[in-house]
């Protein structure tokens, strides 16, 4: 039986710390189910580190022992309170092998998810370290992809902000690009848009447009790969990039970026500008499948017309 990315994350940090000379530090990494089965049940003397509720802080202590290459994983429960923790790990831990020589390599775990959860906590904000220096940003949707992330943060000495989501943790499969020739549209979607984008391919192909998928799992770096950039170029419309996080950072950033190397148009889906509230009426939800599928039926229609 496969193993979810659940059980990745777990069986991967807890190899980190009993081998690796690893530290775990988090809040409330012990209560209310190990922060969805994630984190194993170890104790402070095998590298479990319970930090208060000072985010503003934490990000100091982490980066201390990033400083002292022990290599630490820093669980943010909800990516939300990167807003506090940002400060320190982008001025301190990003920037200190290029000013001070001394590397200070740092495995953040930036967890999101939605649902009437508020303002501060919610979904995706890994656009607030997407302009800095020293930081490498991946999404990882599955299992392979998370054990990617960790390969290439203990093979370099960057800071890695692993952008995970709820929404993943159950899955065991891998998620397939659908490159080719004469797409209607190609969606670029990141994080949790990834199911989603899914879901709307097929519901789409029902009734007869044909879809693309390029699944982004590195942010920074992003590159573009020549097999997508060959679908775009060869598609009717350009595409879609779709994010969990607010349009302006990453999205529109690499739509720009797609629309520069293919000369085709791209628009963005992602969180509206608001802040989330405590309802399903105050929410800010990422886009659905139900939304993507109407978004694609617009642009392709209104291209056809105005042809």
């Amino acid at each position: 039986m496969e193993k979810t990315v659940r059980e990745i994350i777990k069986d991967t940090t807890k190899n980190h710390l009993k081998n690796k000379n690893g530290l775990l530090f988090g809040q409330c990494l012990s209560a209310v189910g190990w922060v969805g089965g994630t984190v194993p049940e170890l104790t402070e003397e095998e590298g479990l580190i319970e930090l208060s509720m000072a985010d503003v802080a934490n990000g100091g202590i982490v980066a201390g022992a990033g400083l002292s290459n022990r290599r630490p994983i820093y669980v943010i429960r909800y990516q939300g309170f990167n807003w506090f923790n940002a400060s320190i790990i982008l001025n301190y831990a990003c920037k200190s092998k290029e000013i001070w020589n001394v590397p200070c390599p740092i495995f953040i775990r930036g967890i999101a998810m939605e649902g009437s959860i508020g303002p501060v906590a919610g979904s995706s904000h890994h656009s607030i370290y997407y302009k800095m220096p020293g930081i490498k940003i991946i999404s990882p949707m599955t299992p392979k992809e998370y054990l990617i992330a960790y390969n290439d943060f203990m093979k370099n000495d960057d800071v890695m902000y692993v952008s995970e989501h709820r929404g993943s943790y159950a899955n065991t499969e891998e998620l397939n690009d659908f490159n080719g020739n004469n797409f209607d549209l190609v969606l670029f979607p990141i994080s949790i848009t990834r199911f989603e984008a899914q879901k709307a391919k097929k519901e789409l192909e029902k009734e007869g447009y044909k879809i693309g998928i390029a699944n982004i799992l590195w942010i920074k770096p992003f590159v573009i790969k020549e097999e997508w950039e060959e679908t775009v170029i060869k598609s009717k419309f350009g595409g879609i990039v779709l994010d969990d996080d607010f349009t302006q950072g990453v999205a529109s950033s690499i739509a720009y970026e797609l629309m520069k190397k293919t000369k085709k148009n791209f628009e963005v889906m992602g969180l509206k500008n608001k802040s989330a509230g405590f309802s399903k009426t105050t929410d800010n939800l990422p886009p659905s499948c139900e939304e993507i599928v109407l978004k694609c039926k617009n642009i392709i229609n209104k291209n056809k017309k105005e042809k």
